[in-house]
């Protein structure tokens, strides 16, 4: 079986397509470097990162976005032996007027080099490119609107693209257009002689769904699938999957999907989901007040889905609720001689030459397999058993492994690793300067939309364990390092070394709550020229954090933190990527006093 979520943690809005035997998934990465997050799979029930294709300033520049925009949505496609991506960079949100850039880069090896960006229309964001079988290529987008009151809730637009000129062409029309029901996040694929409009519906929360149409023509006009469901209120989108009536179920928020079919003719549906903690928001909160928090922010899992005999499109164990277990695809492995043309919804299938994809290294194949454990999924809307499957899931979750420790021995930083809106060149960071060391040069503050150094990894499960080895010698409060759970610039729990004129070389551990800045502890003094350690453990939303120098017991600093406002419905500015674990360093003076980490380790926990 496929067990649910099949990317742990922050990895949402997937698209898929089947290159041969290989599976590749891109997700979101947001305000994060480098750009979205390329995963591989050969069974579509273990997955492993491999890389991502926006590697360079030249293809995103982030500098100055705010928590949550940037790189929103990509869709990869495959068409005549090159692989296409287009994705959205969000410059402005939380606003009257979107910016949001569409643009397209392209490879033959889906491990690159990948091309330098093509400029899109910029109507709106989650853009999506279709391969016609008869040669010509069009992309459809949602349409942001700043008009007050917005004219329609809900507007999809269709523009071809001329891949020889490398340019949008001809006018751009609207296929759909509604009062009630929002959608975005569309791909469209073809079957049968029919054009299916595949959407995500009322937005990303608990309420998210996907919704299916079809025309005759590209152009439209296109027919709402209506499937049968009891729990449908009226005004309410025709979702074939959604979980907005299931609070009770593990994979919440489920919606934004893609499809894709197997060798053997089967089809599957990714999707983004989310799973709750048993945390909510203040009934008085600004946003989203009673809301429950989502730590790990939204994940992608995946549903077995068939072809009715009328052409629409439907879970295979029927309903439209998703499940945490899918039946894996007949056939497993094939030898690459036998493999058909890269498939993708949006792609007419057909035979053709083989992939020119490789092998993945053992390395990153074997870095991140997860296999939940699975639960039974029970209906209806009982808010009181959904906080009991979601103690239910932080306990399970403990099983996970698929978190490493590093040692930092290699020539470069591992592939699970990212950093804030810019790369870590050596300005920031160096792996030679001390061998078998990670040397952080501070730079500006953790406020920062330009120029941190810190890198980061996702957190995936509730309950889990962080610890580093850090060597730092700072000269004045200004100068900091140390180990850091986050969601955004504005909200994080920051235990760390620095020094003050009173006590000297000390440890303390800051909070930031949406811009409300709290000490937790007094500046603790420390012996100096001794590496310590500094450690953190995540018990569900429970955070403590201790420290001591390496060899020696540790001890527990400050109180246990509910860090469950480290949250997409928690956070004020930015609510759409999850809690991430890092290291970092600081120095406001501009010195660039460095810090040396000797390893860093983020494992599941057993307790």
């Amino acid at each position: 079986m496929i067990h649910n979520p099949i990317l742990r943690g922050f990895h949402p809005d997937p698209s898929i397509i089947r290159a041969g035997t290989d599976y590749y998934i891109a997700t979101s990465t947001f305000e994060w470097w480098p750009g979205v997050r390329i995963h591989h799979s050969r069974d579509l029930v273990h997955w492993s990162l491999i890389g991502y294709p926006l590697t360079r300033m030249s293809q995103m520049d982030l500098r100055g976005v705010g928590p949550s925009q940037g790189i929103w949505a990509p869709c990869l496609t495959y068409d005549n032996g090159v692989f296409y991506l287009v994705y959205t960079i969000v410059k402005a949100f939380y606003c009257n007027m979107y910016d949001t850039e569409n643009y397209l880069v392209t490879a033959e090896d889906i491990h690159g080099p990948w091309s330098e960006p093509v400029a899109l229309n910029n109507f709106g964001f989650d853009p999506s490119l279709f391969h016609d079988d008869d040669g010509r290529k069009y992309m459809v987008s949602m349409v942001t609107d700043h008009r007050v009151p917005k004219k329609y809730a809900g507007r999809l637009v269709l523009q071809e693209f001329d891949a020889a000129g490398r340019r949008m062409v001809g006018p751009v029309r609207d296929i759909y257009r509604a009062d009630g029901i929002f959608l975005e996040g569309p791909h469209i694929f073809k079957r049968d002689g029919w054009y299916y409009l595949f959407s995500a519906d009322t937005g990303t929360g608990e309420a998210h769904g996907q919704t299916i149409q079809r025309a005759r023509d590209i152009w439209g006009p296109y027919e709402m699938y209506r499937p049968a469901d009891a729990c449908r209120q009226e005004g309410e989108a025709y979702s074939i999957l959604t979980s907005r009536h299931h609070g009770d179920i593990l994979l919440q928020k489920a919606g934004h999907c893609d499809l894709v079919e197997t060798p053997e003719g089967e089809w599957y549906m990714v999707h983004l989901c989310g799973r709750a903690s048993e945390d909510r928001n203040p009934d008085d909160a600004e946003r989203f007040a009673g809301a429950r928090r989502y730590m790990l922010g939204r994940e992608t899992a995946i549903q077995k889905v068939r072809w009715t005999e009328d052409g629409w499109l439907e879970l295979a164990e029927g309903g439209n609720v998703p499940l945490e277990e899918a039946e894996e695809p007949r056939g497993g492995n094939v030898l690459l001689e036998e493999a058909e043309e890269p498939c993708h919804g949006n792609v007419p299938g057909k035979k053709a030459e083989l992939s020119c994809c490789g092998d993945v290294p053992k390395d990153t194949e074997d870095a991140l397999d997860s296999k939940p454990l699975s639960r039974e999924a029970a209906g209806g809307q009982d808010y009181g058993a959904a906080d009991k499957v979601a103690d239910r899931a932080m306990r399970a979750d403990s099983q996970q492994a698929g978190f490493i420790r590093d040692d930092f021995d290699a020539p470069a930083l591992h592939l699970d690793y990212q950093s804030l809106r810019i790369p870590m060149d050596e300005h920031y960071i160096s792996l030679s300067e001390r061998p078998g060391w990670l040397r952080m040069y501070g730079r500006s503050g953790l406020a920062s939309r330009f120029s941190q150094t810190l890198i980061a990894r996702r957190v995936t499960e509730y309950h889990m364990d962080a610890a580093c080895c850090a060597a730092f010698e700072p000269e004045v409060f200004k100068q900091m390092a140390g180990l850091i759970l986050m969601y955004d610039t504005d909200n994080y729990l920051y235990l760390h070394i620095s020094h003050d004129e009173d006590v000297g070389k000390c440890i303390t551990l800051l909070k930031a709550e949406n811009k409300k800045y709290e000490y937790l502890t007094d500046y603790i003094p420390i012996e100096r020229n001794r590496d310590i350690e500094l450690k953190l453990s995540l018990r569900g939303t429970r955070v403590q954090f201790s420290y001591g120098f390496r060899g020696e017991a540790a001890r527990e600093i400050g109180p246990c933190i509910n860090g469950s406002f480290l949250s997409d419905e928690a956070c004020t500015e930015g609510w759409f990527t999850g809690a991430m674990v890092g290291i970092c360093c600081q120095d406001l003076t501009g010195f660039g006093k460095y810090a040396d980490f000797d390893w860093f380790e983020v494992q599941a926990s057993q307790v």
